[in-house]
């Protein structure tokens, strides 16, 4: 039996990991820097990480997004919405009777190991008083989630490049004169400024590019994508199900390259050719790279309502340049470029891939089973996953493993079996998918249910063995 826990965060994963701990009886103590529960999903969150724009639904359906043990409603939309998200998670924190066990506006600024003990200093400051406080703790989950801290590109004639605030022209010669934002910040076409009738550019063509790029067209005077180098862009529904209903754990068994080849047939079948709509595909196959899911967008540029351009080359002026040449007169650029991995409470000699204010060096964490660093016992991380499928059913498994060795039921690999895990799952992983920033923590669903079983089920043998 451990100390008592320390739950970094209320959202998804730190509330599954509440429920999981509070049913085997372990205590804990669950910090939360907003006023509310649901993280990322409380649009408006109080905590200002929350990059929820007012139109966001999941790109999971509602019966694969919900936990196993709380299924989502049957009444909530096929792809909920994020007041839909809010409204389970506080469901489901009062089903349970978690919310008298969180401390609410509570900001965790360290997390540090007591030397020799095994056990964690972790100092919090309260929001209200600016009071800090540090209290002892047998083991840590760290559930803060990861899509918080904008990454902003760096093409020359951008002030953000200077990581100066952009909201307007500097009058610099050679800078920008037009709006910048990141998509971290954006709301609505009105907010946190007016695209209606201006000429507009989003960078990027990932999911929060691609929605708000088709919620921006239908206001803007001009509407602009631009991309590196193109995505496979993958309906919501195909065929009138839900494109995850696809894939099932059975079919998940598959090679990878027959799964592909299905979904990809289906998707010509049911959206057509989206190059010749005008939409660029990449150099590399469909299932290499993190999905791209837009119902709209081969629609709205195969009508001329989005105009696809390639990757930036400056900005200068009114006008942002691209790199075959052309320009655009441009009012807005929103970039949709993705976010750090953060963990401002870590310092950077925690782990060794964490660098100053803890932010992991090119988003890469190694983690046996993106659950425990093979450095540290006693301190985990929950949702630090990007899954092909939802957050929530994993976060769900990992948090009934971790609860299995805080009871000491099972036991961990040694460090070096785990070191050498981690190394054969990089290898796997960057043999599948486009070695970037954007696929350091890729899992599959359902293989990685299957790997977290079976990490129970070898942890058990591990520890009759000690017996």
């Amino acid at each position: 039996m451990t100390d008592r826990v320390c739950i970094i965060g209320a959202g998804s994963s730190g509330l599954i990991a509440a429920k999981i701990l509070r049913e085997r009886g372990l205590p804990f103590d669950c910090y939360e820097l907003g006023s509310e529960v649901g993280g990322l999903w409380r649009y408006e969150n109080d905590t200002g990480r929350s990059p929820a724009y007012a139109s966001l639904q999941t790109n999971t359906s509602r019966d694969r997004t919900g936990y196993a043990c709380y299924p989502m409603p049957a009444g909530e939309s096929p792809y909920p919405h994020n007041s839909e998200l809010a409204r389970y998670f506080d469901a489901f924190t009062d089903h349970f009777g978690l919310r008298d066990s969180i401390a609410f506006r509570t900001e965790v600024v360290r997390v540090a190991p007591r030397s020799g003990t095994g056990s964690y200093e972790v100092t919090v400051r309260s929001r209200e008083t600016g009071e800090e406080t540090t209290h002892r703790y047998g083991a840590v989950l760290v559930a803060s989630g990861h899509h918080w801290d904008p990454s902003w590109p760096r093409f020359r004639g951008s002030r953000c490049a200077r990581g100066e605030a952009v909201p307007g022209g500097t009058g610099r010669a050679g800078d920008f004169n037009g709006v910048e934002i990141h998509s971290h910040a954006y709301r609505s076409p009105e907010h946190p400024v007016s695209v209606a009738g201006r000429r507009v550019l989003v960078v990027g063509i990932g999911n929060s590019a691609c929605d708000i790029v088709c919620e921006t067209a239908g206001v803007a005077g001009r509407a602009l994508l631009s991309t590196r180098q193109g995505a496979h862009v993958l309906p919501k529904y195909l065929f009138g199900r839900p494109l995850d209903h696809w894939i099932t754990p059975l079919t998940s068994r598959l090679p990878i390259r027959v799964q592909t080849a299905l979904i990809g047939t289906l998707v010509r079948l049911a959206q057509g050719n989206q190059v010749r709509r005008g939409v660029p595909r990449p150099p590399h196959r469909l299932g290499q790279e993190h999905p791209t899911i837009s119902q709209d967008l081969t629609k709205l540029v195969g009508e001329g309502r989005i105009a696809v351009k390639p990757n930036v080359e400056r900005l200068a002026g009114d006008e942002v340049h691209f790199v075959d040449g052309t320009a655009e007169t441009v009012d807005v650029v929103i970039y949709a470029t993705g976010y750090r991995v953060a963990f401002p409470f870590l310092d950077s000699g925690f782990l060794p891939s964490l660098e100053a204010g803890g932010i992991a060096s090119k988003n890469r964490l190694p983690l046996y089973l993106h659950v425990v660093p093979p450095e540290r016992v006693g301190i985990y991380f929950l949702g630090l996953i990007q899954p092909l499928g939802a957050i929530p059913p994993l976060a769900e498994a990992q948090a009934e493993w971790v609860a299995d060795l805080l009871e000491g039921v099972v036991q961990r690999p040694t460090r070096e079996e785990m070191r050498t895990a981690i190394d054969a799952s990089e290898r796997r992983l960057w043999s599948r998918f486009v070695e970037s920033r954007r696929h350091t923590m890729e899992v599959e669903a359902y293989p990685y249910l299957r790997a977290i079983k079976r990490a129970r089920i070898e942890g058990r043998k591990r520890t009759r063995l000690t017996m």
